[in-house]
């Protein structure tokens, strides 16, 4: 066990006291002891300096105008959509749920913005009345928004392009921008999208592509980033308008995808390709927008877990958790991979491979296939890092699950952000 790797995959205030875990000056021992396991933890100082290395490596690279929008769907609440608007981003929203929790925050129109592949009319209706700016993923879609923007406050405007062309991700199922994915328009329905606006006085104000999530080379984004600005061009977008090439920069999950990649990195490609493309076209630079969800959030989290069960079987050892698909399904769905540490003994040699299981009625319920651990006994607990991005937003009932605690640690204070689902909770929301 490479305890220094590992701990590299943690939040930046980590830190091992008494061969304890330490994050955000939080003894994550006495945490779990508190409030119960599973448990999520989010430290305040590595959301702080990823939002940070966003904003001045963008102040830095870009001349122009330049947005963050923070994926909601990574993971958000009031707390974290307030943090979000702290830090002079937007909020990204896919329907009236997130948009809910969005004006409950108390975000202006301004700091919303609105996806969603196939948006019902109470999503348009929410997103007319509480949003900034909608980005359209197809032709119906418009239509509808026309008919019920009759009379009505009107929001930008972006078309959704899918530019046939997708990044390498770990999993196809994280691939958004090729053909045959169900997101955005064709370069012909792109045009006649700008025609129905003109047509019907809806304000076009941009332009929108997402290739893919958890992706760390780049380069992709460079032939979809000229297409893109062929056809903003060709629809005659210019003076004040928006672009935003999507997000979905990666982070390392495992030891053995070290080192992070580089946010800068991306950042810097993504304005250099942007500002070249449209300096060769002669036109003007938009304001750009970048939506990184997973990049900013990820890494912050941490999913704290108890060990209920140690079995042999099959010439395996298993420790049984007391979470899994239900707070986490990404292994389930995508076959992530996951590193983990003791929470207490973070010292003790690893002299056992063990694979890490929930306690779910699924074959599929595996956190980690095999790794190297200091043997553990049954009410131990474990540390899965980088768990800050689609889990606890992912979450289900399975089983009658209920959704974990979720708490901000901040210089050695812990605040709870989301209460543990109680089963009160879960049968109230069943009744008629």
């Amino acid at each position: 066990m490479n305890i220094e790797a590992r701990l590299s995959l943690f939040p930046i205030s980590t830190e091992v006291v008494s061969d304890r875990l330490f994050i955000g000056g939080c003894d994550i021992e006495r945490l779990a002891e508190e409030y119960g396991t599973p448990l999520y933890v989010y430290d305040r100082a590595e959301l702080d300096r990823a939002a940070s290395l966003y904003r001045h490596t963008l102040t830095e690279a870009w001349p122009g105008d330049w947005s963050v929008t923070y994926a909601g769907k990574a993971f958000l609440n009031p707390v974290i959509a307030r943090w979000a608007s702290g830090q002079g981003f937007r909020v990204d929203c896919t329907g009236a749920g997130e948009i809910g929790i969005a004006v409950q925050a108390g975000l202006s129109p301004a700091q919303i913005l609105v996806h969603g592949v196939n948006k019902t009319e109470e999503d348009l209706h929410s997103a007319l009345r509480y949003a900034g700016t909608i980005v359209v993923d197809n032709l119906s879609e418009l239509r509808k928004m026309a008919r019920l923007a009759a009379g009505k406050r009107l929001p930008d405007v972006w078309l959704r392009f899918q530019p046939g062309l997708a990044v390498q991700t770990h999993h196809a199922a994280t691939q958004t921008g090729h053909e045959g994915s169900k997101f955005g328009m064709s370069e012909t329905q792109i045009i006649e999208a700008a025609f129905f606006c003109r047509e019907h006085g809806l304000p076009l104000r941009g332009i929108h592509f997402h290739q893919g999530s958890q992706f760390r080379d780049p380069a992709p984004l460079q032939p979809a980033i000229e297409k893109a600005l062929d056809l903003a061009q060709e629809i005659g977008l210019g003076g004040e308008w928006h672009f935003s090439p999507g997000g979905g920069w990666g982070v390392a999950y495992h030891e053995d995808e070290l080192p992070h990649p580089d946010m800068q990195e991306y950042i810097r490609a993504v304005t250099a390709w942007t500002r070249q493309a449209c300096e060769r076209r002669g036109m003007e630079l938009p304001y750009l927008h970048l939506e990184p969800g997973r990049s900013l959030v990820a890494r912050a989290g941490v999913a704290i877990y108890q060990v209920g069960t140690v079995k042999q079987i099959g010439g395996r050892t298993w420790l049984l958790v007391d979470g899994g698909m239900a707070d986490n399904p990404r292994k389930a769905l995508y076959g992530a991979r996951y590193s983990c540490l003791p929470v207490t003994r973070l010292t003790t040699k690893a002299t056992q491979t063990v694979s890490i299981a929930g306690p779910y009625c699924e074959s599929g319920d595996i956190l980690i296939e095999e790794i190297a651990l200091p043997p553990l006994g049954e009410g131990e607990r474990i540390a899965i890092p980088v768990s800050g991005a689609y889990h606890i937003s992912m979450a289900s009932h399975y089983n009658g699950a209920r959704r974990p605690a979720v708490l901000m640690l901040e210089n050695g204070q812990a605040h709870s952000i989301l209460a543990r689902e109680t089963i009160d909770d879960l049968i109230r929301q069943m009744q008629v």
